[in-house]
C-alpha cells in the first residue's frame, strides 16, 4: 500500500507538474504573440509615417527607441529605391548609430539648425498629443531635435495609446537632472506635485543611469492628471533640472500601429 501510495502520489504530482508546464507553456505562447503583434505595429506606424511625410531634399529629425528602428529601416528602403536625398539629425547616440548603419548621411544641428520633420516614439501620448518620453533615457537631445523641426511626428504601437497620461504607462515621467540635484530636485517636486520621485538605476552596472548628456534621470510616479502644460513649466524652473519627459503641444500627428493591423491617426491643432 505504501509503495502504491508512493506512486499515486508521484502519479499526481506528476499531473501537477505536467498542468504548470501547460500553463506555463501557453502563457508564454501568448506573451510572445502579444509581442510579434506589438512590433508588427510598431513597423506599420513608422512605415506609415515615414512615406506620408519624407520627401526628397529634406532634413529629417531621427528620434530613438525600439518603434524608430522600423522608421530607419524604411527610410533607407526609401532612399536606395527612390534615389532620394535625405540628411538625418539624430538625438542620441542610437539614432546616430542607426543612420550610420544604414548607409544614410548624417549631420547635426549644427550644420542644419533647422529640420523638415522629425519622427520619434513616445511612452505614452493622450487625447490632446502630450507625449511621455524618454523612458530610453533620451529625452533632452530628443526634445531639442523635435524643437528644431517644422513637423513633428510620433509612431507608436496601440500599448501607447491613452485617453490620459498615466492610463498605460507606470513608470512616471522622466525628468533629466544635473547629477548634484538630484537629491533636492526629487524632495521639491514631490513636495509641489504629490507622488513619488525616484533616481533611476541602470540595469547592467552599478549606479544610476547616466545620459548622453552625463546627467542622470528622476523618474516621477504622479498621483493624479495635471495641467501637463503649466507642471512643465514649473519643473523646470527648477533649478538643476535640464528638461523633462512632458512633450507638450509639440506633436502635430501620431500614428499608432493596431492590433488588426490598421494604422490609426491622430492631429492636433497646436503646434
Amino acid at each position: 500500500m505504501i509503495v502504491v501510495g508512493r506512486w499515486v502520489c508521484r502519479t499526481k504530482l506528476s499531473g501537477f507538474l505536467s498542468a504548470e508546464a501547460s500553463v506555463k507553456h501557453a502563457c508564454f505562447q501568448s506573451h510572445r504573440a502579444a509581442s510579434i503583434m506589438a512590433e508588427e505595429a510598431k513597423k506599420l506606424a513608422a512605415y506609415a509615417a515615414v512615406d506620408t511625410h519624407v520627401q526628397n531634399n529634406q532634413v529629417v529629425g531621427v528620434g530613438s527607441g525600439s518603434t524608430i528602428v522600423y522608421a530607419v529601416d524604411r527610410l533607407a528602403d526609401r532612399v536606395r529605391q527612390e534615389k532620394l536625398n535625405i540628411i538625418c539629425v539624430p538625438t542620441s547616440f542610437q539614432a546616430r548609430q542607426l543612420i550610420l548603419q544604414h548607409g544614410l548621411t548624417l549631420s547635426d544641428l549644427d550644420r542644419h539648425p533647422e529640420l523638415d520633420v522629425a519622427i520619434d516614439g513616445a511612452d505614452e501620448v493622450d487625447d490632446d498629443l502630450t507625449l511621455i518620453k524618454g523612458g530610453g533615457g533620451c529625452l533632452t537631445q530628443e526634445k531639442i531635435v523635435a524643437g528644431c523641426a517644422k513637423h513633428f511626428v510620433v509612431i507608436a504601437d496601440f500599448r501607447k495609446d491613452s485617453k490620459a497620461l498615466g492610463e498605460q504607462w507606470k513608470k512616471g515621467i522622466p525628468i533629466e537632472v544635473i547629477p548634484m540635484a538630484y537629491v533636492p530636485v526629487s524632495r521639491m517636486i514631490a513636495r509641489r506635485f504629490g507622488g513619488e520621485v525616484n533616481l533611476r538605476m541602470a540595469v547592467s552596472k552599478a549606479g544610476p543611469v547616466v545620459t548622453d548628456n552625463s546627467n542622470f534621470i528622476l523618474d516621477w510616479k504622479f498621483e493624479q492628471a495635471q495641467n501637463w502644460k503649466e507642471v512643465n513649466m514649473a519643473i523646470k524652473m527648477i533649478p538643476g533640472v535640464v528638461e523633462t519627459g512632458l512633450f507638450v503641444g509639440m506633436a502635430e500627428r501620431a500614428y499608432f500601429g493596431m492590433e488588426d493591423g490598421s494604422v490609426k491617426t491622430r492631429n492636433t491643432t497646436v503646434h
